[in-house]
């Protein structure tokens, strides 16, 4: 007699079984090359939307993340996830910018942004990232996100969705969950 698998549970989020296609799309890395679609193919990869200015969710999911890295590199993990911090704030965030932030996490990971606001913010609708900007008096401003991580599979689909907050032990637990169940 068959029984059906029970469904995979995660800590910080969910499986989407079967794994979603992505609408195509075109950033620019923290090198200043293209990235789209075709680069999320042949491996894992995290992706987590935010902006270097943000003052306190977003560079400790990266050290969360940098921790997560290192420990599965350490751990000699066979599918090691490639990390993507998608920027929201395309007029502050430069390739040149994001070459000078992102790295300060983890060497590999990869900061990319678009050529304008309305483009990201356009990316960030498809992918359902609220972006709000909020303006100061005196100019500056805050961009509120949403607060989710995106789990890409090997063929370039999404495979899971995390929310956070994010804890290291979560993450590592999740991350081996959905790979294990996408395999």
């Amino acid at each position: 007699m068959w029984w059906p698998k029970p469904p995979v549970v995660l800590a910080s989020g969910t499986i989407l079984a079967p794994a979603r296609e992505l609408a195509d799309f075109n950033l620019i890395d923290n090198h200043g090359r293209s990235f789209g679609e075709q680069n999320l193919r042949g491996h894992w990869s995290l992706m987590f939307f935010g902006y270097t200015n943000c003052p306190d969710y977003c560079p400790t999911t990266l050290t969360t993340l940098a921790a997560l890295e290192k420990q599965l590199r350490a751990a000699k993990t066979a599918a090691p996830p490639q990390v993507l911090f998608v920027s929201v704030d395309a007029k502050r965030d430069t390739p040149e910018r994001l070459n000078q932030f992102v790295p300060n996490f983890d060497p590999e990971f990869i900061g990319l942004t678009a050529s304008n606001q309305p483009a990201i913010e356009a990316l960030a609708k498809k992918w359902g990232v609220a972006v709000n900007i909020q303006y100061a008096a005196n100019g500056n401003y805050i961009v509120d996100h949403s607060a989710v991580m995106f789990v890409i599979d090997p063929a370039g689909h999404l495979a899971a969705v995390l929310t956070g907050p994010f804890t290291i032990d979560a993450l590592r637990g999740d991350y081996q969950r959905i790979v294990t169940a996408g395999a």
